[in-house]
């Protein structure tokens, strides 16, 4: 069946946690419960998982944000830092980054991470909700998802909300996994996800769980045209997509305007 199809079955009170049928109201904890176990071990999974080209498409989501001095801009599911550090640089003295996470232990690592760099001054830290935003209409010249939307239970509202903090002429961008498209690659990809990765994250941190609930999530997230329409469906205009690495992961854009 078809991903977006399985959502739409959900009645409002269940939601998917990966392939669970949980109730909406204990996703958040759930989700929770997996970041606050893999948060020290995060960024060491990340390269582990994706070779390291995780580095690639989010330096590619720095090229297309087209963030420039004195603006402001949120990274939503910000986790560790990685792109909060890239717009520190360059928003500059003048400018603002709020790095928001729902989950309080990414958050504190990616504070402390940024604090390492010797990051301070322009960057605040915000525990929040992307599906209620705690941001006046029009705050943002830019905002940035990578590798949290999946984790939302309401996708729709948290698209809402960051389409209504935007500010006139700003732009979102969403990096997610999404849909293989290149020919074959859908099977490679399906025996990593479910039988190496868990087995990495119960050697190097010691939870397979997390990591299964991490593969399950990606598999029950909108493909790319779905993500597309969703973003259109609450006002965003001149969408688009590149798909990354096969499909693996796909970068999304739109605008408000």
């Amino acid at each position: 069946m078809h991903n977006q199809d399985q959502v739409n079955n959900q009645t409002n009170d269940t939601t998917h946690f990966g392939y669970k049928t949980v109730n909406t109201d204990d996703k958040v904890a759930k989700v929770a419960d997996v970041f606050h176990s893999v948060a020290g071990k995060y960024d060491l999974m990340n390269d582990l998982m994706s070779m390291g080209i995780h580095r690639l498409w989010k330096r590619l989501t720095i090229e297309k944000s087209g963030v420039r001095r004195g603006q402001h801009v949120l990274d939503l599911a910000g986790g560790t830092g990685d792109l909060a550090a890239k717009f520190s640089k360059l928003v500059g003295i003048d400018g603002q980054v709020i790095l928001g996470d729902i989950n309080d232990s990414m958050l504190k690592v990616g504070r402390a991470r940024l604090l390492d760099k010797g990051i301070v001054g322009n960057v605040e830290y915000v525990q929040a909700n992307a599906e209620c935003l705690p941001f006046p209409d029009n705050s943002f010249d830019c905002i940035t998802i990578a590798f949290g939307l999946r984790n939302v239970t309401d996708k729709d509202a948290a698209l809402a909300s960051m389409y209504r903090v935007l500010k006139p002429g700003g732009r979102l961008l969403v990096l997610e996994f999404s849909k293989p498209v290149a020919p074959g690659l859908s099977s490679v990809y399906d025996f990593y996800s479910f039988n190496i990765l868990p087995t990495m994250g119960k050697l190097i941190a010691n939870d397979s769980e997390s990591y299964r609930y991490l593969a399950e999530s990606i598999r029950m997230h909108p493909d790319q045209e779905t993500l597309k329409e969703m973003m259109q469906g609450v006002g965003f205009e001149r969408c688009e997509y590149n798909n990354l690495t096969g499909g693996i992961v796909a970068l999304h854009r739109g605008f408000k305007f």
